[in-house]
């Protein structure tokens, strides 16, 4: 996965060492990023967001379902992962 090779701050600051890029993320992309670098499946991720922001389950699966996509626009991302 590439996430694997990206370094990031706590800050929510992401730097591609293979490309050169670097870019920001909020507080809930920060977390997004760590459960995934971390292997948790989609379901696992939407549940930790229910449990850590004030969010509903299906507000939770959209916002990680459009972070994803903007992951893979980035190309920070391959593969299917919802």
């Amino acid at each position: 996965m590439k996430l694997q090779r990206l370094a990031i701050s706590d800050e929510g600051f992401i730097f591609d060492p293979e490309t050169g890029n670097s870019y920001t993320v909020n507080k809930v992309g920060l977390f997004i990023l760590e459960l995934l670098k971390r292997g948790k499946s989609p379901q696992e991720i939407v549940k930790a967001l229910t449990d850590e922001f004030e969010v509903s389950p299906e507000e939770a699966q959209r916002d990680l379902i459009d972070f994803l996509e903007q992951l893979r626009l980035f190309g920070l991302l391959e593969g299917e992962v919802v």
